[in-house]
């Protein structure tokens, strides 16, 4: 799968507030699917549906320990899509620095033509 269906596919996901919740969650540790479905009042199978999604988004993974089969962030796919973001990020930022000089020169010509400028005879 290319970095776009990858990135549409993690996009998709995390429109989802559960979802993005669940992230944030596995941001600070590993869990079970029970263990992330305490919080809310909906069924297991509920969250294991949300996570199945995580999944195929390719946001986390799951493995096994022992009798446990804990859910992990993917590290990866979230700097995939910082990478995106940031992109476009530098790209405004940009845009915005060209406008504000522009908007300073436009100021400093504003400031050169004023009347009220005397000058000494």
């Amino acid at each position: 799968m290319g970095d776009t269906q990858l990135l549409d596919r993690a996009f998709a996901a995390l429109a989802d507030p559960t979802r993005r919740d669940l992230v944030a969650r596995l941001a600070v540790a590993d869990a079970t699917v029970g263990e992330l479905a305490e919080p809310y009042d909906v069924s297991f199978q509920a969250i294991s549906k949300h996570v199945k999604v995580l999944e195929e988004a390719g946001l986390v993974t799951r493995s096994r320990d022992a009798q446990r089969r804990p859910v992990h962030l993917n590290a990866e796919a979230l700097d995939l899509m910082t990478g995106w973001i940031e992109r476009y990020r530098r790209e405004v930022e940009a845009r915005y620095r060209r406008l504000d000089d522009l908007l300073a020169r436009a100021a400093g010509d504003d400031e050169d033509r004023r009347p009220d400028k005397e000058q000494a005879s």
